[in-house]
């Protein structure tokens, strides 16, 4: 019986191609999205990660179709910038919510479905969680925040056989930013400052992302794994 992956944000960008690419290695792929939408092939459930009642039920509703839930894959997000002195208070609760708190809040409520038997839980998280990026406050510490929930998650439920995985990408390029990737300062930017030569695309994402599942590798747990053609390195 082939195991079952919820994702979060699975409608489109990065959340869409690791969809299809769980699909692509034999895997049930529930699509969790606020509208109930998915790509083709994919079991669509209506999930606002900012809820804990609507993650609860989007939980249970994937499980009562596909009869159970191996991993889950937490990619919904949000990217919200603004000078720092002037953040208000509610744009820099909105990021910390959507990208770090809905981390929380589905990991929790998954871990029901998990304990039974182990699974794996891939979070997506960014490499700006290391870096000092100006006007990025709520976003750096959000992602920092997903690494650290990913270490202690991991630490405490490994008994149980579960993994928890963070996967940072650095820039990379989807439907909603190919536009600003491909001409300008940021092009020239990428091209000289990532020493892979300019940002990476959502299928690196989901190619790395699906391999944690279908890999056998108990012993990797707890780690951020970096994918950023080296940008967060090089000096």
């Amino acid at each position: 019986m082939a195991k079952v992956i919820a994702v979060t944000g699975a409608s489109r960008g990065i959340g869409a191609a690791i969809a299809a690419e769980l699909l692509r290695r034999g895997f049930t792929v529930g699509s969790l999205t606020r509208k109930g939408i998915g790509i083709d092939g994919t079991l669509p459930v209506a999930c606002d990660v900012n809820d804990e009642e609507s993650i609860r039920k989007a939980f249970k509703a994937l499980a009562d179709k596909a009869g159970r839930i191996d991993g889950l894959v937490n990619n919904a997000g949000v990217h919200l910038y603004g000078k720092s002195a002037g953040l208000a208070t509610a744009r820099y609760e909105e990021v910390m919510d959507t990208n770090a708190r809905s981390v929380f809040l589905c990991c929790r409520e998954v871990y029901p479905y998990l304990e039974r038997s182990g699974g794996t839980i891939v979070n997506i998280g960014s490499f700006f969680d290391k870096l000092g990026v100006k006007q990025n406050l709520a976003y750096c510490a959000s992602k920092a925040a997903v690494g650290a929930i990913t270490r202690c998650l991991a630490v405490e439920w490994a008994p149980k056989q579960i993994r928890v995985l963070d996967v940072a990408p650095g820039y990379i390029e989807t439907e909603l930013n190919a536009e600003a990737m491909n001409k300008g300062a940021l092009r020239a930017f990428l091209q000289a400052r990532v020493p892979t030569g300019g940002a990476g695309g959502v299928d690196d994402v989901a190619r790395l992302a699906a391999a944690l599942f279908s890999e056998d590798l108990p012993f990797l747990t707890g780690e951020t794994i970096y994918l950023d053609g080296g940008q967060g390195i090089a000096h």
